[in-house]
């Protein structure tokens, strides 16, 4: 089974993005359109205290009145985040997706952040496996052996 190891070993670029709490909302999604990411870490100090989302911007941004300029993430970033380890495999990670309705996994080893996958990184990982796993069983099939 392909791991969250894996997939970070895979990763191209830096992993982590983040904001300080104090920042403004403007300055996340500043950070999140330079990075082409949907997601930033939220920091105090060395700490990472929550998460903000495109999904955070749409439900508690300008629809609720406020005005990224002036908002603070504390504010409106998700506090409670879902972690996963190097060792959690693929299908777990989808399964916690699936569970709490998130499309960002922070991993965690030893309280230590060390990167961030994204539903499209699980997915697309995912795909791959499979996709090798059909070609290894159409090789044996077919008599030329088992190939990847």
């Amino acid at each position: 089974m392909v791991t969250v190891r894996k997939l970070l070993e895979n990763k191209s670029g830096p992993t982590l993005y983040s904001v300080a709490s104090t920042d403004t909302v403007l300055k996340a999604l500043q950070v999140m359109n330079q990075a082409q990411i949907g997601a930033v870490l939220v920091t105090e100090g060395n700490k990472v205290v929550g998460i903000y989302t495109e999904r955070d911007y749409l439900r508690k941004g300008e629809i609720e009145g406020r005005s990224a300029k002036d908002t603070l993430i504390k504010d409106v970033m998700t506090p409670r985040m879902i972690t996963v380890t190097r060792n959690t495999t693929l299908e777990e990670c989808s399964a916690l997706m699936k569970k709490y309705g998130i499309r960002h996994l922070p991993v965690v080893e030893q309280d230590q952040l060390i990167g961030v996958i994204s539903m499209r990184d699980v997915m697309q990982a995912m795909l791959e496996d499979r996709e090798s796993e059909i070609r290894g069983l159409e090789n044996y099939i077919m008599g030329t052996g088992f190939q990847y």
